[in-house]
């Protein structure tokens, strides 16, 4: 499988006029966090879910002390060079499928170029064959970029409060889902306020797309 990483890839993949589903991927597609904490305690190290940010809740397991954000930005660079063996967030494969009748999908994630061969590697062993767009910083010019061409209406479903509120402010017809995937990240992260749903999982989001398609005759 041949995995777009760049928007115009992207959009060569997408027909043109047709309803548009721009998904990220850690936390919403994968488990990056079950992820990420195994690699960790191979090293002697857990992740603290104290707070939604990796920096700073790095600790070692033998006396839970913090490491330093330069080492937590190392192992990140290490665990995501060759990642391509993260699960699936439950019912994600289930609500992609019912939906791609109805849809185009495409994956926006905030990786570098060089890794995302190893995602797509990844969406393929779990079956999932999507168009992939490597991001950096903010989400809601790509998000903009990508929907030009698509029909209405378009979603855009990511975990990060700053990328569907860059969303709306470049975007405002897309509609925005907020969707946690990992049960225990959830209270961690009040809903977003640029959301127009707080999803409790896939199902959720998955009814509420299906509700909007239904209104716009689709």
């Amino acid at each position: 499988m041949n995995g777009a990483f760049d928007i115009g890839e992207a959009v060569a993949r997408l027909t043109p006029g047709r309803p548009l589903l721009i998904v990220d991927a850690d936390e919403v597609l994968l488990r990056f966090v079950d992820g990420f904490d195994k690699f960790l305690r191979e090293r002697q190290l857990f992740l603290d879910l104290v707070s939604y940010r990796l920096h700073g809740n790095v600790k070692r397991l033998d006396d839970q002390s913090a490491i330093l954000d330069v080492e937590v930005t190392a192992l990140l660079d290490d665990f995501r060079r060759e990642l391509d063996s993260l699960e699936i967030v439950e019912g994600a494969v289930a609500t992609l499928d019912s939906l791609k009748t109805k849809l185009d999908i495409v994956v926006l994630t905030n990786i570098h170029p060089s890794q995302a061969q190893h995602r797509v590697r990844n969406f393929s062993r779990l079956g999932l064959d999507l168009p992939l767009v490597a991001n950096s910083g903010l989400k809601g010019p790509a998000v903009k970029a990508l929907a030009a061409g698509a029909g209405r209406p378009a979603f855009f479903v990511d975990d990060i409060p700053q990328n569907l509120q860059s969303a709306a402010e470049i975007v405002p017809d897309i509609f925005r889902i907020h969707l946690i995937g990992d049960d225990r990240l959830k209270p961690l992260l009040p809903a977003a306020e640029h959301a127009h749903l707080r999803a409790d999982d896939w199902r959720h989001a998955g009814r509420f797309i299906e509700e909007k398609l239904s209104e716009a005759g689709l």
